[in-house]
Order: C-alpha cells, then structure tokens, then sequence
C-alpha cells in the first residue's frame, strides 16, 4: 500500500461520544464509553462525523498558529493568510495560479505578443492597497504564527 498525507480544513468542537449520539439520536452501543472524549467534525461538504480527541489532535491544528507548509497548503485551497506578527493591518498573502494575461507594455507584447504565459505564484496585498509578488523571509518559512484570514 502506498502512503498518504492529507490537509482538510474542517470545522470542529469538542464533545464526548454519548453527547454526540445524543445529539444525533442515536444510541450509544452497549460496549463504547459515552464519556471518551472527542469532537464532533463537520466537513466542507456538510458531512458530520466523531473523531475521537487522540486521533483528531493527531490530524487537525487550529488555523490561527500554523507552519508554514500548512499555510502553503491553506494558500493552495484559495485562502488569505497572515501572519500574527506582522504589524499591518488588512495585510495578507495569496495564491495566483499559472494564468495568461494581456501584455502591458512595448517589451512585453514584441517578446510574447498580445498575451503571456504566467506560472503561478505568491501575491501581497499591502497596507496602501497596492498589491505585489512576495517571497517568503527564512523568518517566515519557519514562524509557526501563520493564520487564516476569513
């Protein structure tokens, strides 16, 4: 068997096995303890499930402190991201996928013609508004402070 990684971003809130069948209007089976802890998840889809609290700690960090590969991961699922640190406020990091975009200038339209191929790449929205391409510091790659902006 092949091995597998998965990144999801799910809503979710602790609660004991009994309360979720309860809640669900289920009966809770004779050989499972109604008072093991876990949380109740709910997908993008809509589909609700119990994870137990060791498993679900195990797969899922809260979206205001993660690293910098799981914000990559955020940034890829078409999320705003900042970081806590940083002192601008409104600021945030996107993806731009690979697009092809009217050329602008003289240069630009004799190398490419009227249209050029763009690979995808890290966009910044500053705090005057203004947007620009960004390359993460080694402080950023590193900081575990990196959250979602809704």
């Amino acid at each position: 068997m092949e091995k597998y990684i998965g990144t999801k971003i799910i809503e979710a809130e602790p609660i004991n096995l009994g309360d979720y069948n309860k809640s669900r209007g289920w009966t809770i089976p004779e050989n499972e303890d109604p008072l093991r802890e876990g949380y109740r998840v709910i997908y993008p889809d809509g589909y609700v499930s119990w994870s137990p609290k060791e498993i679900f700690e195990e797969a899922y960090r809260k979206t205001d402190g993660l690293t910098f590969g799981l914000a990559v991961e955020a940034l890829r699922k078409g999320k705003k991201l900042e970081r806590t640190g940083w002192n601008g406020k409104g600021m945030f990091v996107y993806y731009v996928p690979p697009a092809c975009y009217d050329t602008q200038t003289e240069v630009a339209k004799k190398e490419f013609g009227h249209k050029a191929l763009y690979n995808a790449y890290l966009a910044i929205k500053n705090l005057n508004g203004t947007v620009s391409t960004w390359v993460p510091s080694i402080n950023d790659v590193l900081a575990g402070d990196w959250r979602i902006v809704e």
